[in-house]
């Protein structure tokens, strides 16, 4: 993982604008389109990743929570992890439709995609019209190698950031209808999480510089995920002092809007960077420890196991082997 080089001194540089780090693995998963006959059903399932289905043609019915939706040409349908659902026409004719399944390692992302109160968006609505020249470029068919060749699959995760980048808008839109309070809420949340990110992504940076020997950047995320906060992670103080309000404000706002509390999303940066520094096999696990700021191996081990269910080795063992073998996008 490289760092930004440091800017040439002499006053050489007129201007600069730094950019946030993106760190996102995204996994697309049972990505189909399919055409059916008019008596085609799929029956009642439901899955733990979030679907999107779009209607190419025809007409379909999808029940989803035992509620009926009717779906026509253009329409674009999200379906939340968890909720039952089947499919079958509309009209007794045949139909086409293009589904994706998807889980994006974004803690601020899926919580509020997931409050969204609207989940069908129609063919005239705003999202389905900007969303369409996105699907349809997923359709179209690989080149140089098929639709299994890398560079396909790069085509595929580009377009999904895309359209992810139109729900955010429709996220923020919906906000915008909200009480004043509750926005203000919203508002307040996005700050925190933005400077508790800004926190772990400086900590991160001077851990991996010349001659560092452990950093704080693990601070926090050792206990309970529920415990109290005190200094709090990612100087949840300092934030807190700096937006003008109490640190246990801070924490109640942040749980309210994300469902979870800053030291829980705290943990979640230090997890994404440990599986970052992993997948380099470069990096000994001690060296990811003391990076991670933890005060040994065996602590960052026991740690590392009780968010994911694998040591460290045995994480990295079956990322190299999934990598080796051309991963399963």
């Amino acid at each position: 993982m490289a760092d930004a080089a440091a800017a040439p001194g002499g006053g050489a540089v007129l201007s600069e604008t730094m950019f946030a780090d993106v760190k996102t693995t995204l996994n697309l998963f049972g990505i189909h389109r399919r055409e059916v006959r008019g008596d085609w059903s799929y029956p009642p399932h439901q899955h733990p990743q979030y679907e999107i289905n779009f209607l190419l043609a025809g007409s379909q019915i999808m029940t989803v929570g035992g509620r009926e939706l009717v779906q026509s040409p253009g329409d674009l349908l999200l379906i939340r992890p968890g909720e039952l659902h089947s499919s079958r026409s509309g009209d007794g004719l045949p139909f086409d439709y293009f589904c994706l399944h998807f889980d994006l390692d974004d803690r601020l992302f899926l919580p509020l995609l997931g409050r969204l109160d609207q989940t069908l968006f129609r063919a005239e609505s705003e999202l389905a019209r900007k969303a369409s020249p996105v699907l349809r470029k997923m359709l179209e068919p690989g080149q140089g190698g098929g639709p299994s060749s890398v560079a396909a699959r790069m085509r595929l995760q580009a377009a999904a950031f895309e359209l992810f980048a139109m729900l955010w808008d429709a996220i923020t839109a919906e906000s915008l209808l909200l009480p004043r309070a509750s926005y203000a809420k919203e508002e307040l949340a996005q700050e925190i999480a933005s400077r508790l990110q800004g926190a772990a992504s400086l900590n991160f940076r001077h851990a991996r510089g010349p001659g560092a020997g452990g950093a704080s950047a693990a601070k926090g995320g050792e206990g309970e995920e529920d415990e109290a906060e005190g200094d709090g992670p990612g100087g949840l103080r300092r934030i807190a002092a700096e937006l003008g309000i109490s640190a246990s404000h801070c924490g109640r706002v942040f749980r309210e809007v994300y469902g979870q509390s800053p030291r829980a999303y705290w943990s979640s940066l230090v997890l994404h960077e440990s599986k970052q520094l992993l997948a380099d096999s470069r990096h000994s696990i001690q060296m990811i420890s003391s990076v991670l700021g933890y005060r040994d191996i065996a602590h960052f081990s026991r740690q590392f196991k009780r968010w994911t269910g694998l040591s460290p080795s045995a994480y990295r063992r079956l990322h190299l082997h999934s990598s080796d073998s051309g991963g399963t996008d």
